[in-house]
């Protein structure tokens, strides 16, 4: 439980911000991913950073250090800053933190919880019972309590892991906490536009109104509705040249 109110507690920073440390930090985790660096392997030095960057060192200097705080980094004298083999939330939630949600990202991790989510629709119609499908219920009235657009990110995100619990698999419950980040992003986009509670509780409802009925192509046509809505709030992407 404390790893996984620590993942929501870091998942609530935004990276976005246009502070020169923050961009500094976002172009250090796409060198990080473009070099496919791993544990051990050292960064290069705050110098040749600013250089690659375009940053003065001392903002690169700040940028590993914030990048340090999320544990993906630790010094190592006489040699530098390497990557740390610490903890896949320390690091899941700095990259979390440093994505940009554009359409087609969103299509990615939407789809995988299309798969998903979808997917599970035939195991909860046969075998959720009548008890589960009300907790479920409660679970999804908390959201138009939620006083801040955080807060109803978190509730949103708790309505659909009751769900991946009623899918009886450990295995999926433990891969979406891990993945607790980037989905309360997503989660959060069509929220910081305009008020959407009520419109989420309702798609919510529905889906659980087509469990109740036992019905499963309902389900799979709702859940999928409901994973494509905050496509909508995203701005289009500019068309290529190619």
């Amino acid at each position: 439980m404390e790893n996984s109110q620590a993942v929501r507690e870091n998942a609530r920073r935004r990276a976005g911000g246009s502070s020169a440390v923050d961009a500094a930090a976002g172009r250090i985790l796409d060198l990080i991913r473009a070099r496919q660096l791993s544990v051990g392997d050292v960064l290069p030095t705050e110098r040749e950073l600013s250089e690659i960057t375009g940053a003065s060192r001392n903002t690169v200097r700040e940028a590993l250090r914030a990048i340090r705080t999320y544990g993906l980094i630790e010094p190592k004298p006489r040699v530098g800053a390497v990557l740390a083999d610490g903890q896949s939330i320390a690091i899941q939630n700095f990259f979390a933190a440093h994505m940009d949600v554009s359409r087609s990202s969103f299509a990615d991790i939407q789809g995988f919880r299309r798969i998903i989510e979808v997917g599970i629709g035939d195991h909860i119609v046969l075998n959720a019972t009548n008890e589960q499908l009300e907790a479920l219920d409660a679970v999804n009235a908390r959201i138009v309590e939620s006083r801040t657009i955080e807060e109803a990110a978190e509730n949103d995100f708790d309505f659909h892991m009751a769900l991946i619990g009623l899918a009886d698999n450990s295995m999926l419950s433990d891969m979406y906490s891990f993945l607790s980040p980037v989905i309360l992003r997503i989660m959060t986009i069509g929220k910081e536009i305009r008020p959407v509670l009520a419109d989420t509780r309702a798609a919510h409802g529905e889906i659980i109104a087509a469990l109740r009925s036992r019905d499963r192509v309902a389900y799979a046509y709702l859940m999928s509705r409901h994973l494509d809505f905050a496509l909508r709030f995203l701005p289009e992407e500019p068309a290529s040249d190619t």
